[in-house]
């Protein structure tokens, strides 16, 4: 593509890799050229925290406030309860008012370490869709809303047509949820000035949907941007790890082990992820990316720290790195391990090796436990851990014990008192 923009958010999107496709490059570059711009991504409220993989759209929202726009993080409080059937290949479970509220509430304080909420021109908004989908009425909404919409359009579309492929069962209801994601942006649109949606490239479609729906209903001019869906090098969905998602709620995963996940990035994707989810120049970037042997570990160390300290602040990062050199340089413990603590009651007699390393986190379960000791990648206090039915009693655990799966990933297992 030889478009060249002249706006900065334009601009910063295509230098460090965040574009993927855009209705119309030239109409929203000379719209942020001219003015604020008033952009949405949605989120839906399906856990209690967001993870990796929607960090790249948050950045996105993050660089648009930055180069004087407007951002709006849209919780899905109503689409949530019909639940989005892009490329998945089953229904989501249905969730309940009080957990959608929660998890709502669990996202927002991500969303704040990023973007500054407020009244001004170019402060953030948070939103929640069930404002306009809660209180639809059907009739009104089919006879205004839904004669817009082909079926047979919404057939080709393709996360709904590789289910239909497939065989496998398309609800009704899932089926109606982009025409509700359409609705959205709409509204957006009349109530809020918004006109630019974002999203992942798997989001082409209900994007689309929206924008065709707004130019009939309103007859506006608005627009669709979207993001490359992220693979690392070694063809896994980033943002998954051995030990599942990698959460952005500290409750939920320790600014440690967050730490920890960047600075075990693949060689070959150090300089894109410098782009994507720092803040550092590109030049620099580059020329991190570019280092060779040992010297690209300095440039991990750079990516985990710069990310880190954009979620979790300067001080969890220092603390961070500073444990990583305890454990990795001098073999020692740390201050910042993930700890299992064991009341007496916990403990009882005595707990099996392989259940401490499933409750510390470092096995997903008994079988992959056994499997980690049998393959010798298994340590307790940094020696071999060859005996699978060690057990752990009150005088092994006079002094916390520490754990490890691999080179990377390590543990405390301490009693409480």
């Amino acid at each position: 593509m030889t478009y060249h923009p002249k706006s900065e958010f334009i601009a910063v999107m295509m230098e460090r890799g965040f574009l993927a496709d855009c209705t119309d490059y030239q109409g929203l570059d000379e719209a942020m050229v001219n003015g604020t711009v008033t952009a949405y991504i949605g989120y839906d409220a399906t856990a209690q925290s967001l993870h990796v993989g929607h960090l790249l759209n948050i950045m996105m929202l993050r660089w648009l406030q930055k180069s004087g726009h407007r951002p709006i993080t849209l919780m899905g409080g109503g689409t949530t309860k019909v639940g989005d059937p892009s490329f998945r290949s089953d229904e989501r479970p249905l969730l309940g008012p009080e957990q959608i509220q929660a998890n709502i509430h669990g996202m927002q304080q991500v969303f704040a370490k990023y973007l500054s909420y407020g009244d001004g021109a170019s402060d953030a908004l948070m939103l929640n869709n069930a404002e306009w989908l809660d209180d639809l009425n059907y009739l009104e909404f089919l006879r205004d809303i839904g004669r817009h919409f082909s079926v047979n359009r919404m057939l080709s579309f393709e996360s709904v047509k590789s289910r239909l492929d497939r065989e496998q069962s398309l609800s009704f209801l899932e089926f109606n949820y982009m025409i509700l994601q359409a609705y959205d942006f709409l509204e957006l649109n009349r109530r809020y000035g918004c006109v630019l949606q974002m999203g992942g490239s798997d989001q082409w479609g209900n994007i689309v949907n929206g924008i065709d729906l707004t130019r009939r209903v309103l007859d506006n001019e608005i627009y669709g941007l979207t993001s490359p869906l992220l693979t690392t090098s070694d063809g896994r969905k980033m943002g998954k790890s051995q030990g599942g998602a990698i959460w952005l709620n500290g409750d939920m995963l320790s600014p440690y082990e967050f730490w920890q996940f960047w600075r075990n990035t693949t060689d070959a994707d150090v300089g894109r992820f410098l782009k994507l989810y720092t803040e550092l120049p590109v030049e620099e970037c580059e020329r991190l990316g570019a280092l060779a042997g040992s010297e690209i570990n300095a440039a991990k160390v750079i990516l985990a720290n710069e990310v880190t300290t954009l979620l979790h602040g300067p001080e969890a990062a220092s603390a961070a790195e500073a444990t990583a050199r305890e454990v990795f340089e001098k073999g020692g413990v740390g201050d910042d391990l993930p700890t299992l603590t064991l009341t007496a009651a916990d403990l009882g007699d005595g707990m099996s090796i392989v259940q401490a390393l499933v409750k510390s986190g470092l096995a997903k379960s008994g079988k992959d436990a056994k499997r980690l000791i049998s393959e010798n990648g298994a340590k307790i206090d940094d020696k071999p851990l060859t005996d699978a039915g060690l057990m752990l009693d009150a005088a092994a655990l006079a002094s916390p014990v520490k754990l490890s799966a691999g080179k990377k990933r390590h543990a405390l297992v301490q009693l409480e008192g």
